[in-house]
């Protein structure tokens, strides 16, 4: 059994996604970043870095994995699936793993920051991000033209770029022209494994209501401002 501290952020869903398209089991333990609980002595003992998400393998006796993508190599290996056993295939998928891990994580996080959070709007950082996460997806989307996924089969790299990519509207990146990459998201979208690993630990879709200006996602601005700031 796998425990799971997460959060409903695109990284949460790299881990939730993965242990559900790997078949193993977990417990869910919801991370309230807002009030700290990402800071607290108990947890930065499973992550010394005081960031969602991470996992405890009790199989192992009670072995913390921290970092996302550290996480879901492990949780791949662990089931024998999403990863190639080859040193080639492996090698595939670990580089569009780290291509999101070093790239659009960072850029649309950042764009996150500016675009919704920050109290003053500076427009240079915000024209910044965004337009470096629509270059980032112009290389997935040229990627995705010939290649039903990014590398080989459906593995750990789609999952962790798809979880980021989703979010586009939330971090006001363009997508315009980029058929291929909305085609590869709306396939993954429809992988039932997948939209039950969205709902952990919550539904994020229902919490915000249709649109970005809703109540729901007023709340999480008003928490990730906390977060940010801090």
């Amino acid at each position: 059994m796998i425990d799971l501290y997460t959060s409903a952020t695109p990284n949460g869903w790299k881990a939730s996604v993965t242990l559900e398209e790997c078949g193993l089991p977990y417990e869910v333990h919801a991370i309230d970043m807002g009030k700290g609980e990402q800071k607290t002595p108990e947890f930065l003992k499973i992550n010394p870095n005081g960031r969602i998400p991470a996992i405890v393998d009790r199989d192992l006796g009670d072995f913390p994995i921290f970092e996302s993508g550290a996480l879901m190599i492990y949780c791949a290996e662990k089931s024998g699936k999403l990863m190639p056993s080859d040193v080639k295939g492996r090698s595939q998928v670990v580089q569009w793993l780290m291509f999101q891990m070093g790239g659009i994580g960072p850029m649309m996080g950042q764009a996150n920051v500016f675009f919704r959070y920050w109290p003053e709007k500076y427009q240079p950082a915000i024209d910044r991000y965004q337009h470096e996460s629509r270059r980032l997806f112009e290389v997935l989307n040229n990627r995705l033209k010939d290649n039903e996924w990014l590398a080989g089969d459906f593995s750990i790299a789609d999952i962790a770029n798809f979880c980021w990519v989703r979010t586009y509207f939330w971090s006001g990146v363009n997508v315009e022209g980029l058929d291929p990459l909305m085609r590869w998201v709306e396939r993954i979208n429809e992988r039932p494994l997948t939209q039950a690993g969205l709902k952990v630990p919550i539904d994020r879709s229902k919490l915000m209501g249709a649109t970005t200006d809703s109540e729901g996602a007023k709340r999480m601005v008003e928490s990730a401002q906390k977060i940010v700031q801090h």
